[in-house]
């Protein structure tokens, strides 16, 4: 469950979200849809507890959760297998799942590699990996496909429909067909908030 109340957020005086409510159950897809710039990712940084409401509240009610961040925020002295791993144990013993979930976004050759050895859609991949591997029962993606290409971003949507199933998700998306391949209830911008589609 994720629950936004009355929430209000300013950066240096210019305002984010302005009486922002939304209501997620538990198990429930939603995404949030609109321009760059109209608080889709400060949204979920808000949930994800890394930015704090102006004023309002926001609850999120989950034991573990897990964030696919817009930029991928991979650790640059550790190999892609490591960024994973992090996420489980950082131990040896859990090394065979990275491996395994590098191998689900199609990334087994690049185990070995440090991010600024990959591209940018590799990192992506990897950055999708690791919030998959972290097996959150909330799970945020801020524009998880961005830079991929449209073969690409079939085989990951169709990773993300499977790891998402039974799980409490929010997707901020300029894409309507992310949203309706994750079979989320799309809210989008309108009038200065987010309001749901008919």
């Amino acid at each position: 469950m994720i629950a936004y109340d009355d929430v209000s957020l300013t950066y240096d005086d210019a305002p984010v979200l302005e009486g922002f409510s939304l209501h997620i159950e538990a198990g429930a897809h939603v995404a949030l849809m609109g321009p760059s710039g109209c608080g889709k990712s400060s949204a979920l940084d808000l949930a994800a507890g890394l930015l704090e409401p102006t004023s309002g509240t926001v609850q999120v009610g989950a034991k573990r959760l897990a964030y696919a961040f817009q930029e991928p925020r991979l650790l640059p002295w550790l190999t892609a297998a490591e960024n994973i791993n992090a996420v489980l144990s950082d131990g040896l013993e859990t090394m065979p799942q990275a491996l395994e979930w590098l191998a689900a976004v199609g990334l087994s050759d690049a185990a070995e590699k440090r991010p600024d050895e990959l591209s940018g859609g590799m990192r992506q991949r990897v950055n999708l990996a690791r919030a998959l591997a972290y097996d959150g029962d909330v799970l945020l993606l801020d524009e998880p496909l961005e830079g991929l290409d449209k073969p690409l971003r079939e085989e990951m949507l169709a990773l993300l429909s499977r790891c998402a199933e039974g799980k409490t998700l929010l997707l901020a998306t300029h894409d309507p067909a992310q949203a309706r391949a994750l079979e989320c209830r799309v809210l989008r911008y309108q009038s200065k908030a987010f309001a749901a589609e008919r």
